[in-house]
């Protein structure tokens, strides 16, 4: 018996102008609870990523976003559920209300130096260090 394809998942890394990114807490009666993650979701039955992105943004943070540039996609497995998390690199719309926490716990801009050290979900961990890669080849 084969296994399921993963389950796909996008996530965006919002960027502000300062070069801060956004990062949301996860409710504690949920699976990961008070873990902090990317914002995102799941993408639903053909539906493109980035339309998925763009619904799950505005679902769960009441804001709009720019996408500018997809990430390296990466396979995790929870033991529950494999995810195929789909990233990107996004901004706020101008004329986009301020991100507030619809289904997250707390919203926090961060550097992306401090990512590390923040109790992420671990499908976010691969997504850290490809953006900080995509960071570096920028400004280098």
């Amino acid at each position: 018996m084969s296994n399921p394809p993963p389950l796909p998942v996008v996530c965006a890394v919002i960027e502000d102008n300062q070069g801060l990114v956004l990062i949301a807490q996860r409710p504690a009666h949920k699976h990961l609870g008070l873990k902090w993650e990317f914002a995102g979701g799941k993408v639903e039955r053909g539906e493109s990523p980035e339309s998925a992105l763009i619904r799950e943004i505005k679902e769960e943070l009441g804001c709009d976003i720019a996408i500018h540039r997809p990430l390296p996609r990466s396979v995790h497995n929870y033991g529950d559920v494999v995810i195929e998390m789909i990233p990107f690199v996004c901004h706020l719309t101008p004329a986009s209300p301020g991100p507030h926490p619809h289904e997250h716990v707390a919203v926090r801009w961060v550097a992306p130096e401090e990512l590390r050290s923040i109790d992420l979900a671990a499908a976010d961990l691969p997504v850290v260090d490809s953006y900080k890669k995509v960071r570096r080849n920028r400004q280098g």
